[in-house]
């Protein structure tokens, strides 16, 4: 069962009987919806059924999502007890979620503070408004290198709070859009340079800390940078 098809389409970061951690690729979705596309959530539902030969209905827990384009770490609970506990660490924020990503333009600040109201509208789209109107919306973002030759700029997001497309919008807003937005940026048909690097939380059984990171595969964007 090893080689089963279910087991190659997933990069295994991290699991346990609680917890199970992986890599969400880009334009895979995190979980179903109208499109009918392959999700994550189904994936790893089906490797941990052929994995474990269970029969019936698997359990697994979505404890939080990324937008379909862009890739990086996502974390499942296995067990309702973890996703409970889970939960709560996010409730609490002190589920840690960092980002990498390239925006458009050099930003004249090495480091800030973004806070908004975040409102999603029917159309999908999410809009800045007024706090009576919209959610609190918090991120803090700290410049890693300048690309002034492509006027670019790479950057790393603690996301503290996590709202529909709000790093894209909250950078956008500000005349920073994330390249390769199709959204709220440019139309330029480039995969989007986002994605969820590195999470921090404690586990939920064990109370011990939990870190994990994954670099980005190189992209148009990307590689505009040195390591």
């Amino acid at each position: 069962m090893e080689d089963g098809k279910v087991m190659n389409k997933l990069n295994i970061l991290y699991e346990d009987n609680h917890l199970i951690v992986v890599e969400k690729e880009p334009n895979i979705l995190s979980q179903s919806d109208i499109t009918k596309d392959k999700d994550l959530f189904t994936i790893v539902k089906e490797y941990i059924k052929e994995k474990y030969n269970k029969p019936g209905n698997v359990y697994l827990g979505l404890l939080h999502r990324l937008d379909r384009p862009v890739g990086g770490i996502m974390v499942f609970a296995k067990t309702s007890k973890a996703a409970k506990r889970m939960t709560e660490q996010i409730k609490n924020h002190k589920f840690e979620k960092t980002y990498l990503a390239v925006v458009n333009g050099v930003m004249d600040k090495n480091e800030d503070i973004f806070i908004d109201y975040l409102k999603k509208t029917p159309n999908g789209n999410t809009i800045v408004t007024t706090k009576d109107d919209g959610k609190y919306s918090e991120l803090k973002y700290k410049v890693l290198q300048k690309n002034k030759k492509d006027n670019m700029t790479l950057i790393e997001i603690d996301l503290k709070t996590g709202r529909h497309h709000q790093i894209r919008v909250q950078f956008s807003n500000r005349g920073y859009p994330l390249c390769g937005d199709q959204r709220y940026g440019n139309q330029d048909m480039t995969p989007i340079a986002l994605f969820a690097y590195k999470i921090k939380f404690n586990h939920p059984i064990t109370k011990e800390n939990m870190e994990f990171k994954l670099e980005p595969k190189q992209n148009v964007y990307w590689t505009k940078f040195t390591t």
